[in-house]
């Protein structure tokens, strides 16, 4: 797996650099070898390390965090990309009014790159960008073969993984409506939070927490706390870390 250089965000997407790295996308230049595609990596079923992006991502973020257990980093891997997938599709949808075609057929990520994921994309294509677009394009292009393909390796609840996908989806929020009013823009705050609420209603994220101004509290927690000197997230359903039992936050 070889590092790329970073290069220029494009043009039409210029709005997204102030709001942070997990906002941006890629999309200049060509990468120095072939990456996969995200399609690519939830469909793989091959468990050479070196031929399955998915599997080579989690061990990375299990050696990164010295992870007790496979599982904490497939959760963890699991949260980084959703985070950066709703960043994306939210920073878009609220600047533009619209979304770049995030077809996991053709956007590509670098497994072997640091935090956040590094996702390129070949050509901006635009899309619709409302609430039902927004998930249409992360929950069901993304998250849910994500989550298969991670459930399918991993024993990992599939309520933890919902509740990933809601928190990954909070945060966004919370960054870009903290910029707004930073910005003095109530109007793109207010959209930010409209639109957020919206999604988090849909079937697949109901009941996985709640949104009370930028905070966010989850019902589930993501294992984050089992991390050698880790603890817990700001959103968890936990106030401290529990118990030693190795099924007390599985779900």
């Amino acid at each position: 797996m070889v590092l790329l250089p970073l290069v220029d965000l494009d043009p039409r997407l210029a709005a997204l650099r102030p709001l942070g790295d997990f906002f941006l996308l890629r999309t200049a230049g060509a990468p120095r070898s072939p990456l996969p595609s995200l399609a690519d990596a939830y469909a793989n079923r091959s468990s050479d390390v070196y031929k399955n992006s998915l599997i080579f991502r989690v061990r990375k973020v299990e050696a990164a965090l010295r992870a007790p257990e496979t599982r904490i980093a497939a959760s963890v891997a699991q949260l980084g990309l959703a985070s950066r997938l709703w960043s994306v599709a939210l920073g878009c949808s609220v600047l533009y009014g619209r979304l770049p075609d995030l077809d996991p057929e053709t956007l590509r990520w670098n497994p072997d790159a640091g935090a956040p994921d590094d996702l390129w994309l070949p050509e901006v294509r635009w899309r619709p960008g409302d609430a039902a677009d927004v998930a249409d394009a992360v929950l069901h292009g993304h998250l849910e073969p994500l989550s298969a393909a991670l459930r399918d390796r991993h024993r990992i609840a599939p309520g933890l993984l919902r509740g990933n996908a809601a928190s990954a989806l909070a945060g966004a929020a919370g960054q870009l409506e903290r910029w707004a009013r930073a910005e003095g823009d109530g109007e793109t705050a207010a959209r930010t939070r409209d639109l957020t609420e919206r999604i988090l209603a849909h079937p697949l994220l109901a009941g996985a927490g709640t949104l009370t101004g930028t905070s966010f509290g989850r019902r589930s927690c993501c294992l984050y706390y089992r991390v050698p000197g880790g603890g817990v997230c700001g959103d968890c359903c936990f106030t401290r870390p529990p118990g030693p039992s190795p099924h007390a936050a599985s779900g």
